[in-house]
């Protein structure tokens, strides 16, 4: 009778062990996942910087071509404002843009 209590017991105290490691390889999965989506999180994140990075570098393109089509119309602006040509801003006369007078040799090309 003696070796069946102790036979239950032991049956006891081992589900007991199995039950406390099912928990523990349970806990370690759980750890293992929340690292594994950790990673994937920043993965994502260093994907989304690099693409803002992209993305400021190409604004910043934008705008200095901006920038420079702004400093051109406002040039453009005050020669019109100023009564000058802005055809002739290579320093070239109507006459000689038209190739009259002067002499051939100092004639601009077509």
């Amino acid at each position: 009778m003696q070796a069946v209590k102790d036979k239950i017991n032991e049956m006891g105290a081992l589900r007991k062990v199995k039950e406390e490691a099912r928990a523990e390889e349970r806990a370690e999965k759980e750890i293992a996942k929340a690292r594994v989506d950790a990673a994937h999180e920043v993965r994502l994140a260093k994907e989304a910087e690099a693409a803002m990075s992209l993305h400021v570098a190409m604004a910043g393109q934008i705008a200095r071509a901006g920038d420079k089509a702004a400093h051109e119309h406002e040039i453009k602006a005050m020669h019109t404002a100023n009564g000058t040509n802005t055809a002739h801003e290579h320093g070239a006369s109507p006459a000689e843009m038209a190739g009259v007078g002067g002499h051939p040799a100092y004639k601009r090309m077509p």
